[in-house]
């Protein structure tokens, strides 16, 4: 017996193994350029204008290649702690705002009965196609206008904006695809929908909510032409990514500094990330069967 059980897993290796390989071959293609960008943060901008990342590998114990020249002059330039605190305080509120809304008008969508409910999820997704560039000019009078131009308030209501279509179509999904029974249940209880909402709908959603909130942080604080075109380049509101366009130069005669600059505006983002990742893949595969 314990043979035959040898064999049945020595069979079920060799037939997975070619699954096995082409995923550590998937995996180190996708990390390949990441590798190649954090060891260009290491060097000396000789060097990278001379040869190649990948010939450090000719002698990788020679310790007189690497440096940390680039990470010192990014984080002690300037501006760079500013922008540091920029890029968070427009990120979160840019995430919590969008969030909140689209949780309220999912439920709406998935469980009040109401006239137009689909045709007005129809326009919501509709709006996922149309291209946010299209939108700065129109936004931007009206913000001069509203006197919201170079303020945290605007490029807040513009992220909301653009976020909302595909944070309500997740979430709706999701919401949807909850049990009847339950809300019938809560509803017979004398449960309103506000109470429904908050009791019921907000803890079972959690793992939507969350990947939402990772999709959106990580837009937003990796994004340049938002804050560039609502918010200006100076120094007292630009964010991270505007700071190192800065750095780098009009015409990028500092390019090497973006390798060490990428890898530094990296650290949050993957903090959230792992942060929420137990809720990324059960949010992001919730509701697409059933919706």
């Amino acid at each position: 017996m314990p043979e035959k059980i040898n064999k049945k897993n020595q069979v079920e290796f060799w037939q997975k193994t070619p699954i096995h390989i082409t995923l550590v071959i998937i995996a180190f293609i996708w990390t390949l350029p990441t590798m190649g960008l954090f060891i260009s943060s290491l060097r000396q901008r000789e060097a990278m204008l001379s040869s190649g990342w990948w010939s450090v590998f000719l002698h990788p114990f020679e310790l007189t290649q690497y440096h940390l020249g680039n990470y010192l002059e990014v984080i002690q330039s300037q501006g760079m702690g500013q922008a540091f605190l920029n890029s968070l305080t427009i990120s979160i509120p840019a995430t919590i705002i969008p969030i909140a809304i689209a949780a309220f008008a999912a439920y709406g969508f998935a469980w009040m009965e109401f006239p137009g409910r689909q045709f007005l999820f129809l326009i919501v997704v509709c709006l996922l196609v149309v291209p946010l560039q299209t939108t700065l000019i129109p936004i931007l009078r009206a913000y001069r206008d509203l006197g919201l131009a170079n303020t945290f308030l605007g490029v807040w209501l513009a992220h909301t904006g653009y976020g909302l279509p595909l944070g309500i179509y997740l979430l709706r999904n999701y919401i949807g695809a909850l049990p009847r029974d339950l809300i019938e249940a809560a509803k017979v209880d004398g449960a309103s929908h506000l109470k429904i909402f908050t009791r019921l709908i907000v803890p079972l959603s959690m793992p939507a909510i969350a990947s939402f909130a990772v999709f959106q942080f990580l837009w937003v604080w990796n994004d340049l032409l938002i804050a560039l075109v609502y918010l200006g380049g100076t120094k007292n509101v630009a964010p991270v990514t505007i700071q190192l366009s800065n750095m780098v130069g009009s015409r990028g005669q500092d390019w090497y500094l973006l390798t060490a600059g990428a890898f530094i505006s990296m650290t949050v983002p993957l903090m959230v990330f792992f942060a929420l990742q137990r809720y990324f893949v059960r949010g992001m595969l919730a509701g697409s069967v059933k919706s």
